[in-house]
């Protein structure tokens, strides 16, 4: 199910649609209840890119390690 979310960026509110199911995914770096600046924006975008770097990088690991086909 979707839902709307706002974020207060520089003064401006923007509202997306998103899968309620990324929801925690999405507020884990980005705050709903306060307003953020384009420098926690980004900030939060490379936090989020970090984590799924690392999860790549895990998932390759694994996958080296199973049995060729």
């Amino acid at each position: 199910m979707k839902k709307k979310m706002t974020f207060h960026i520089n003064n401006m509110a923007y509202t997306i649609n998103v899968d309620e199911t990324l929801e925690p995914d999405i507020i884990k770096f980005l705050s709903q209840e306060t307003h953020i600046n384009t420098q926690e924006l980004l900030l939060a975008y490379i936090r989020r890119t970090q984590e799924f770097y690392n999860f790549k990088k895990e998932i390759e690991t694994i996958s080296e390690k199973l049995p060729k086909v």
